[in-house]
């Protein structure tokens, strides 16, 4: 770890493809928006020697945020790589946004690392959403460290941040989460805040001071080791108690003094195994600063006690037909089994796919097979085809770095796949494989759009088509009910971020139109109608008349057509033509315009004539009987009901209920689940939940989580429904 460290060796510079996977290490950052995550990747990359001493790449740029809507937003909104080289260690750092719009960034950068560093600001705590994160993560066993940044706030407090910590992380055994460093402050300003000018390392009990800009070691002076003895001693007892040696905590309980080099190798095992959680402490550079200070003690944590590639167990993996294959974890020889875990679309190169290789070996100007699966519910249509791809590179900024090659626990960045979509396999041409998908959370805000012009008309369906290949969180609906275009994202600022992609990278100018709900009409009770068309204007006339009567139906029964017709009042040839024109009357609706369902339509008489009766005229006879028996009955409105899932903590129970009866929702019962949550099951008009997904977030502060999924459609209030049929009369 930092303790280990006499002195900084110095930056290993520019990333290059890894030769080994025991060299590299897949580092993913983790925390709400604003804890300082980017700021956090460019002091590590600065002290790795990556970025000069104004964070920016040799061309310019930062090597994180570098998209032109992060600029504009002044927030991350999408997964981004930077490299970095320590010790003759690769380390894939992932930054990924912490707005909960672009959770699914978070989770392709879940599924990429390896371990995770969770960045928690000393003046903003850990929320709700961080934790669930954390939860995640401790139930697959990915190891995981904490990073306490923003130290120089004037009520920053890292010993009261750790306490909190251990809180909110470390519930099965708060003794997991421990710091490994203390803080050192300078002299207290004219508003009496001391900053943190150093680190105290707890093992060996060394000073590290950061405030000449550079890491210098000195020893602690006598008055200073006993305010530390208290936090070493509870940290090697942490680290002991999950020591594989079972007679270590003996040994030092009876008053053995363990040595240093033992209890580093304790403590780095027992990271890498996910069982305890070190906390440590990071800020930023100052100007003219060559290291921020905590950073050499963060990359030397992550390259000592991090797992390697090795550690990571290969996702399910099977054969196109679905028969399970058993590939050994980050076999570099192995068939090649890789993955998409980003999709980006850059104006000069066309398709650029971030790749982690699980198996094998990826080499440029191969042929590999492409195989996207299990998305079809979001637009994304499955495929098996194969591709040449183009160069392999490293992404740093804006920069591709070409490289020669990416071994299996590496990742990198390939070219020229037309087809390939994040989430997507990439396995040998002759061995095609499919890995099992990871989980992204389901859009649940539509967004309704139509083109600008008739210019953007043209390019709207290529811009969609390649904003959900890019997004796997998106969900692209053509609603035939409504004849909509709905892009379903996963919150506001997701939708903005969308609309701002389809302009700027694609050039599609769209408008913003409201969201309609599916309704449905249907009779109350029986009625009866007359349908006569007759016309004479010369030559052949028109002549059809028919009657019907019309009976409501159970729910989900649709338009049943039942003859009834004797004597041949109705010619049996023109009978299909009255039930053509009852069913196009009922598509198009016989109230506010909306399709008529569930009622058994009968004919009962007609009249023809022998020469101006028609299958044209019969199916307007048809429809005009159900619109006259429509007239003289009572027309439900149906709208669509929801069943609604609610995972929410226990202290915003009640107040989701509250909401959810507000919304004039059916509350069908409560659920107890683990980590103080509870399940609520309701069902909800749809019409009540289009910002559902925003709502609830600001509710529940982001900690809840919901699904939804169709129920049936039922009659609507009578005084909603009136409104709809004014709206529907205004706009016609």
């Amino acid at each position: 770890m930092g303790d280990k460290v006499k002195e900084h060796p110095g930056a290993a510079g520019r990333a290059t493809a890894a030769d080994h996977p025991a060299s590299v290490r897949n580092v993913v950052l983790v925390g709400h928006s604003g804890s300082g995550k980017t700021t956090l990747v460019e002091a590590l990359a600065l002290t790795a020697g990556a970025v000069n001493r104004a964070g920016r790449v040799e061309d310019g740029g930062t090597v994180s945020d570098y998209d032109d809507i992060e600029h504009r937003q002044q927030r991350s909104v999408q997964l981004s790589l930077v490299p970095v080289d320590w010790n003759g260690i690769k380390i894939n750092i992932l930054d990924t946004p912490g707005y909960a719009d672009f959770v699914g960034e978070l989770r392709a950068g879940l599924r990429a690392a390896d371990a995770a560093l969770f960045v928690v600001s000393a003046s903003d705590g850990v929320d709700g959403s961080t934790r669930m994160v954390w939860e995640e993560c401790a139930a697959v066993g990915m190891p995981r460290a904490i990073v306490v940044t923003h130290l120089e706030a004037a009520r920053a407090d890292f010993e009261e941040m750790t306490r909190v910590c251990a809180e909110a992380f470390g519930a099965d055994d708060p003794d997991a989460v421990l710091p490994l460093y203390l803080p050192l402050h300078g002299p207290q300003g004219p508003d009496g805040h001391a900053p943190v000018t150093g680190l105290v390392g707890l093992l060996t009990q060394k000073l590290f001071d950061y405030s000449s800009g550079e890491r210098k070691e000195s020893e602690p002076g006598p008055d200073q080791l006993p305010d530390i003895d208290e936090a070493r001693n509870r940290l090697i007892e942490g680290i002991i108690s999950e020591s594989e040696d079972e007679t270590l905590m003996d040994r030092y309980l009876g008053g053995e003094q363990i040595d240093l080099k033992t209890l580093i190798e304790d403590l780095e095992r027992a990271v890498a195994r996910g069982v305890f959680f070190p906390v440590l402490a990071a800020a930023p550079a100052s100007d003219g600063a060559r290291q921020g200070l905590g950073t050499v003690e963060l990359l030397e944590l992550v390259t000592g006690g991090f797992p390697t590639p090795f550690e990571h167990p290969t996702p399910g993996v099977t054969t196109i037909g679905g028969e399970p294959r058993d590939i050994k974890p980050c076999d570099t020889g192995g068939p090649l089994v890789a993955e998409v875990v980003k999709t980006a679309s850059d104006p000069y190169v066309g398709r650029v796919s971030l790749v982690r290789v699980f198996s094998g070996t990826l080499r440029p100007d191969e042929t590999v097979h492409v195989s996207g699966h299990g998305l079809a519910d979001r637009g994304h249509e499955d495929h098996d085809v194969d591709e040449r791809i183009g160069a392999l590179s490293t992404p740093f900024g804006k920069q591709q770095r070409p490289v020669t090659h990416v071994i299996a626990g590496d990742l990198a960045c390939v070219a020229k796949l037309g087809r390939a979509e994040t989430g997507d396999t990439l396995s040998g041409k002759d061995d095609p494989l499919l890995m099992e998908p990871w989980q992204m959370p389901d859009p649940l805000l539509p967004l309704a759009i139509q083109a600008h012009s008739k210019a953007d008309e043209d390019k709207l369906s290529q811009g969609l088509s390649r904003l959900v290949a890019e997004d796997p969180t998106m969900r692209l609906e053509q609603n035939q009910d409504t004849h909509q275009v709905v892009l379903w994202c996963l919150g506001e600022a997701h939708a903005d971020v969308a609309l701002e992609r389809l302009r700027s990278r694609y050039g599609v100018q769209v408008d913003v139109v409201p969201h309609r709900v599916s309704l449905r009409e249907t009779f109350a009770g029986r009625s009866a109608g007359r349908g006569r068309h007759v016309k004479q204007s010369g030559g052949h006339g028109q002549f059809a008349i028919c009657e019907i009567e019309v009976e409501p139906l159970p729910g989900g029964s649709g338009i049943e057509f039942v003859d009834k017709v004797v004597g041949g009042a109705v010619p049996r040839q023109f009978i299909p033509s009255v039930e053509k024109g009852i069913r196009t009357q009922a598509a198009r609706g016989v109230a506010a315009g909306y399709p008529l369902v569930d009622v058994r339509v009968t004919l009962l008489d007609g009249k023809a004539h022998s020469v101006d009766s028609s299958d044209a005229a019969f199916q307007t006879a048809g429809a005009l009987a159900l619109r006259e028996a429509a007239a003289d009955a009572k027309i439900h409105l149906l709208e669509p009901v929801a069943e609604v899932s609610v995972l929410v903590g226990d202290d915003y129970v009640g107040a989701v209920m509250s909401d959810l009866s507000g919304r004039r929702g059916r509350v069908l019962g409560t659920e107890q689940t683990s980590g103080g949550r509870t399940l609520i099951k309701a069902e909800v008009p749809e019409f009540e939940i289009g910002r559902y997904a925003v709502d609830l977030r600001s509710l529940s502060h982001g900690t809840a989580r919901f699904s939804r999924s169709y129920a049936r459609h039922e009659p609507m209030p009578p005084q909603i429904a009136e409104k709809i049929r004014e709206q529907a009369k205004e706009a016609s």
